[in-house]
């Protein structure tokens, strides 16, 4: 163990009544993704609270350590950056340093958020010291290599996430749909834990006609939007088709799209009348989803897609397979509509549909905000220490399974 590495130990020591927790990740802000984004708010959420997060990732490139802050340390590792996939980098194995670490000052529990060789070592050096370890199911990598030309090794790919999630005493996810597809194919131990939407950011109070005016559309003409990273795994061809049959009965009518990645160039030759926004963050990204007025997200390979909330957030109606959070949180007829999985036709023809009718279009939007006002983060965060609080507790000498716990924010009353 170096210094640096003996100095975040020491740090490394919760408050009574707090706990401490081994965060381990291959992504992680500044990354710009939505399981990066997922953590950044957990870890922000757990440190309010006056819990320790020890956080174990590989190292970013051209990205320095994050600023010290109480009750925070961080564990770099080597990685491997994923081809095609943008600096996303997957954790070199570190099974010893990891059991030298944790020897030194044990966490009350390890939490892995990804399923690479780093969240592999980890779950094998949590279980050897007898410590408790939960994981979360972010990413459908099965079902990612298909579009990466791995399509045979999805059977082996699911065996790997299946083995290496059921050596954990809970998987969480963010729906009860996805508890069930994993049960069916021998996951166990799998609970529940919903994802919020930072509502004081994304508002429908952040549209901006200086932004709408740069993409040369008026305030009634209907702009179709986009978030998301561009690469074949987004189902991005559905789109273009979608806008064609839009801008076929409503030629005022925009595309654009928020987000960078390999596709960026094919699609921009496909369709150059787009507008290709680039990566966005912050309050910028805010006013990039409120000054649209349709969001169209046809990906099928999605555990959640935190873009979903973000945008129905951001006053938008959101037109989408019946898959993942939109499944969950797209309620037809009141705040966007919802297409069988896969049925492309279906899914353009109501996107050519839902555009050129202006008074559904906005009454939908007047309902999408308060739709979501309920997905706040604070009460994920406390569903996610209520969860580890239970492991720890359930813990014993020998790895037992979890009662099931869930946390689904509640809907606002109807009254």
């Amino acid at each position: 163990m170096n210094n640096a590495e003996e100095i975040m130990v020491e740090s490394f020591a919760a408050q009574p009544g707090s706990l401490r927790i081994a965060l381990v990740t291959e992504t992680f802000p500044p990354e710009v993704n939505g399981v990066a984004m997922t953590l950044g708010r957990l870890v922000e959420g757990l440190l309010q609270r006056g819990h320790c997060v020890q956080i174990v990732r590989p190292r970013q490139p051209g990205v320095d350590s994050s600023s010290a802050r109480e009750g925070l340390s961080e564990v770099l590792s080597a990685g491997v950056a994923i081809p095609s996939y943008g600096n996303f980098r997957f954790g070199m194995p570190s099974k010893n340093r990891l059991l030298k670490l944790w020897q030194h000052l044990r966490p009350d529990v390890v939490h892995v958020a990804t399923e690479g060789p780093l969240g592999w070592s980890a779950v094998t050096a949590a279980r050897k010291l007898q410590l408790p370890v939960t994981s979360s199911f972010h990413t459908n990598f099965d079902n990612y290599s298909g579009h990466y030309g791995l399509g045979l090794l999805k059977s082996p790919i699911d065996a790997y996430l299946r083995k290496m999630h059921n050596r954990t005493m809970a998987t969480l996810v963010p729906t009860p749909a996805l508890v069930q597809a994993l049960q069916a194919r021998g996951y166990r131990n799998v609970s529940v834990l919903s994802r919020g939407v930072e509502i004081a950011q994304f508002s429908p109070s952040r549209r901006s006609s200086a932004l709408r005016a740069s993409w040369g559309v008026g305030e009634s003409d209907p702009v179709v939007l986009h978030v998301g990273r561009l690469a074949k795994e987004k189902n991005l061809g559905v789109v273009l088709q979608a806008f064609a049959a839009i801008q076929s009965r409503v030629p005022n009518a925009k595309l654009v799209l928020v987000g960078d990645g390999p596709l960026r160039k094919s699609l921009q030759d496909s369709c150059p009348q787009a507008i290709f926004a680039g990566l966005r963050t912050g309050e910028d990204l805010a006013s990039h989803y409120a000054s649209g007025d349709m969001f169209v997200f046809p990906s099928m390979t999605e555990t959640y897609g935190n873009v979903v909330p973000e945008a129905l957030a951001s006053g938008l109606v959101v037109l989408s397979y019946a898959h993942a959070a939109a499944a969950t949180l797209v309620q037809p007829g009141v705040n966007g509509v919802l297409v069988p999985l896969g049925e492309e036709a279906q899914f353009v023809q109501a996107a050519a549909a839902l555009a050129s009718d202006a008074a559904t279009l906005q009454a939908l939007r007047q309902n999408a905000a308060a739709s979501v006002a309920h997905l706040g983060w604070a009460g994920v965060v406390d569903g996610f220490v209520g969860t580890l609080r239970t492991v720890v507790q359930c813990h014993g000498g020998h790895f037992s399974s979890l009662p099931a716990v869930q946390f689904v924010p509640p809907k606002p009353s109807s009254a």
